[in-house]
């Protein structure tokens, strides 16, 4: 049988292995097999056809932190032939007004402690939407099942999920996305991973971001394997809970990388049971090789760094699971997918080279939704522009070397960000880095720094910048140093490089 939509791997799991678990709520203790996951989903069908009179392809936005009713309705949604579009509850109320307006959503869900910023969104949209306050752990179990045969037929290219990417200028731009990307997002996941239906993974990833949704969801959905849902990050909590619910696999990205170095001492890390953990992944941002190497040797597991995009339905690069075959510093090979690296006339370059990394292959998103000009510049053919520079070396291993817009050009010479971060992420009190270009009258742009410091007071700015010529010379290490508390990030934990200027 050819399982080509959500619907189809939920019926395929419901009949292969009906009473085992699908999600685990660390919070409620609760948990979801795939026999109640189907009967869940059927019920929201029925409250959304019947109840709510949508019809397919209705586009429904929600509101939600991470919970048993968020993951359950953006599946339903899909589950029922519609499309969802997962607000970002970190993205402003202006941005999500504008999301809102440009969907043409006509319902907005919203969980009790969003309802005031649902209500400002709705209220800034200018459109007559309509707010449904739902409980964060038992709106499914409220709604009414009734045995009804289905009437709307379900393909893989019909639209699944739409996602507004949080880009550092302009408007966000809404990747429309199928059931035939958003599964084989998860089978790249399933793939790269050697994932089976014992593997269970740690979710502590916001939903409404392509990582956590994709990764820790859809990975298990196609593995017909579990995930324990966590509502947030917690760096107190994360060891414990993957203890406890004894997971063998998670999904970070490196600001916890980092902070789960900090916090636990090795005596503290010991006590707890971590036997059955298999592998960690990190996605979302670059890895700096040192910070890699230290989590690795503090909690002896391997971690496995990769690289998504919204677009490509999370993971288009993977390290191998065997950790003798990782390359450090790199998000790895193509899986799934086709890599390549092009140059400015779409030409493939040599290996080792620099250009732009582009990808192929059935997670790559359909559209811009209704932006044919952003679609129309992203492609080559079928090949989706990344905007991101890179090489690929003889073993088809990808280097990362920065985004093109974040490239410093400091007296004609093109500088990767991403280079001086990995020389400061070597000094043993940095805790998070980032280098950016800043406007200069002699050389076009100067290099500066945003740091966060392991130990307040203990590290200078001469100190710093003595470091990073040490390892790349005068040239390309900062002249400047600004110490921050916190360093801007994105939804995903992503440090925001371009926006440090705005704080200095």
């Amino acid at each position: 049988m050819a399982l080509s939509t959500l619907k189809d791997y939920v019926n395929f799991n419901f009949k292969k292995n009906p009473d085992s678990n699908f999600i685990i709520c660390p919070h409620t203790k609760n948990k979801i097999s795939n026999r109640k996951i189907k009967l869940n989903l059927d019920k929201i069908n029925y409250y959304l056809t019947q109840k709510k009179k949508l019809r397919k392809n209705s586009i429904i936005c929600t509101l939600a932190e991470n919970s048993l009713t968020s993951i359950q309705l953006m599946l339903g949604i899909m589950y029922s032939g519609m499309t969802n579009v997962p607000l970002n509850l970190v993205a402003g109320e202006k941005q999500l007004a504008y999301i809102l307006n440009h969907s043409g959503s006509k319902i907005l869900f919203s969980t009790k402690p969003n309802i005031n910023l649902a209500r400002r969104v709705i209220e800034n949209s200018k459109k007559n939407v309509e707010l449904i306050e739902i409980d964060k752990n038992n709106f499914v179990d409220n709604l009414e099942y009734v045995q009804k045969k289905e009437t709307v037929e379900l393909y893989g290219s019909d639209n699944a999920l739409l996602m507004y990417t949080s880009g550092t200028t302009g408007k966000p731009k809404g990747a429309m996305l199928t059931h035939d990307n958003i599964l084989n997002g998860g089978k790249n996941v399933l793939l790269s991973h050697n994932l089976n239906k014992l593997d269970k993974a740690l979710c502590v990833l916001p939903l409404y971001h392509i990582n956590g949704f994709i990764v820790t969801v859809m990975g298990p959905l196609v593995s017909n394997s579990s995930l324990v849902l966590c509502e947030k990050f917690s760096a107190t909590n994360f060891w414990h809970q993957i203890s406890k619910f004894k997971c063998t696999w998670f999904s970070i990205v490196p600001t916890i990388v980092s902070s789960l170095i900090n916090k636990y001492s090795e005596n503290e890390f010991k006590l707890l049971n971590t036997s059955m953990v298999r592998f960690g992944r990190s996605a979302s941002a670059a890895l700096a090789p040192e910070t890699h190497k230290e989590f690795e040797k503090k909690f002896g597991i391997n971690l496995i760094e990769t690289m998504g995009l919204t677009e490509t339905c999370a993971p288009i690069l993977s390290n191998p699971v065997d950790p003798s075959k990782i390359k450090y510093g790199s998000p790895g090979i193509a899986y799934g997918n086709d890599v390549k690296i092009l140059d400015h006339n779409f030409i493939e370059v040599k290996r080792n080279e620099i250009g732009q990394i582009c990808v192929r292959g059935k997670n790559v998103m359909r559209e811009y939704y209704k932006n044919p000009e952003e679609t129309k510049k992203s492609f080559y053919k079928d090949w989706f522009l990344t905007g991101d520079l890179g090489l690929m070396d003889d073993d088809k291993f990808v280097f990362v070397k920065g985004r093109i817009k974040e490239l410093i050009i400091k007296g004609g010479e093109n500088i990767s960000p991403r280079e001086i971060d990995d020389v400061l992420y070597q000094h043993p009190n940095v805790l998070e880095a980032a280098a950016f270009g800043v406007k200069c009258n002699h050389y076009g742009e100067k290099i500066e720094a945003g740091i966060v410091l392991k130990e307040k007071k203990k590290s200078t700015q001469d100190e710093i910048i003595k470091h990073c010529n040490n390892y790349l010379g005068k040239f390309k290490s900062p002249d400047k140093v600004h110490f921050f508390d916190e360093l801007p990030k994105g939804s995903s934990g992503k440090i925001q490089r371009l926006k440090i200027k705005d704080f200095i």
